[in-house]
């Protein structure tokens, strides 16, 4: 904290060793003067007699207003006052605090490009919100910070068309998600340059992994697929081959030597082949899930994750299958648009950085300690909201008989 910043009569060595703050607090389980404390995920409340901890991860809503700060939390309310003119160095530092909780959860590292601050408003399925909040741009996303579960992660590769306006920029996402910043001042420019430099970045990045896969592409096709698989985004096989060819055949060579090889000519008996989605990621050497996999973390990695989506033959499910050992098989409900389920599967993948184990895990178990990152992470990625409250379940390979019957027992209802 700057020492400008300290009230008339107090010191930095007053406040420095416990980084203590002094409050009155009202809740339902807490109240009366207290200590406030303030670490790397959760604020602390202490008053003689008791004591509670609120985890970041629990926070809903931070507000100041009227000389006191305001928590809205999955526990309750929490009201803190009469800290004189320690409340606003207060609110800045657990509002500081919590963002970079939040920027975490969302697999955001770094410094920003460019900041700016403005207002802002998003459509995601059927959510709209909006507010107003610090604006970051990142090499691969343009985020919004409101000190509440609206914030967001845009992911810049998805990004199908920008738009600007009398000092306001939206991006588009080919999943149908709109996000607008607006009131941007002087700030408009610089943010549309930012975002610009880092689109061409990333479509040359991806790019480059088609050109990897299948080094005899031509110009014209190779640009095609870069767009239409964008960061190794799962796409139809059937468009794919569509498109090139040799690059279908390369993607389906590189599953052939995995173990979801057989999953594959499975899926291939059960429906469409062209309907298949497959996506792929270059791994650049760290390891996806240690939830689904018994591997040796000291293992080789190998240099791209595969994976496929498959529909049922009505097209109400579809199955997910990531071509690594010991990896099982999640199924889900589709609503009857298989199309739309994979395109919100890769935004949900993407969001949360591959950890698959995301996309399946229980409410419960999102809430342990050691996956409060995710839990924040789901609490603000709508994607990855409608695909866990779609989640079916999970098939283990124990053999490939055993594999499919539980598989079309799902199918079946």
């Amino acid at each position: 904290m700057d020492l400008s910043e300290l009230p008339d009569g107090m010191t930095m060595t007053e406040q420095e060793p416990a980084f203590e703050y002094m409050a009155q607090a009202a809740s339902l389980f807490i109240n009366g003067e207290a200590k406030l404390v303030i670490s790397e995920k959760a604020l602390a409340i202490t008053t003689l007699f008791d004591a509670v901890e609120i985890p970041f991860s629990e926070m809903n809503e931070l507000r100041l207003a009227n000389y006191a700060v305001t928590i809205r939390a999955d526990s309750g309310d929490y009201i803190l006052s009469r800290m004189g003119s320690w409340c606003d160095p207060f609110y800045a530092a657990l509002c500081d605090a919590y963002n970079k909780a939040v920027l975490r959860s969302l697999f955001i590292s770094g410094k920003p490009t460019i900041t700016a601050r403005g207002e802002y408003r998003y459509t995601e399925l059927n959510k709209a919100s909006s507010g107003e909040a610090p604006v970051h741009v990142y090499e691969n996303n343009m985020t919004f910070l409101p000190p509440n579960i609206g914030a967001r992660r845009v992911p810049l590769c998805f990004v199908s068309s920008m738009e600007t306006g009398s000092f306001e920029l939206t991006l588009r996402l080919n999943t149908g998600e709109s996000y607008t910043c607006a009131k941007l001042g002087f700030d408009t420019a610089p943010l549309e340059a930012a975002i610009e430099k880092h689109l061409r970045t990333l479509r040359e990045k991806t790019l480059a992994a088609v050109k990897d896969i299948d080094p005899s592409l031509a110009t014209t096709p190779a640009s095609q697929l870069a767009k239409l698989m964008p960061e190794g985004a799962a796409a139809p096989i059937g468009q794919l081959a569509t498109i090139a060819p040799s690059f279908a055949a390369a993607l389906e060579g590189k599953i052939a030597t995995t173990r979801a090889a057989s999953s594959y000519a499975m899926f291939k008996e059960m429906c469409d082949p062209a309907q298949i989605w497959v996506g792929f990621r270059k791994n650049e050497g760290t390891r996806g899930s240690a939830v689904d996999s018994d591997e040796d973390p000291d293992a080789v990695v190998d240099p791209y994750l595969l994976w496929l989506i498959a529909p049922s033959p009505d097209g109400q499910c579809a199955v997910v299958e990531f071509a690594e050992a010991n990896s099982a098989s999640f199924v889900y409900r589709t609503g009857g648009d298989f199309f739309a389920f994979a395109r919100q599967l890769n935004r949900a993948l993407e969001a949360i950085n591959f950890k698959r184990e995301v996309i399946r895990l229980s409410d419960e178990e999102l809430r342990k300690p050691e996956n409060v990152d995710y839990f924040m992470a789901a609490k603000r990625t709508t994607a990855l909201q409608f695909i866990r409250a779609n989640f079916l379940g999970r098939i283990i390979h124990s053999s490939p008989e055993s594999w499919k019957r539980n598989l079309l027992n799902y199918f079946k209802g």
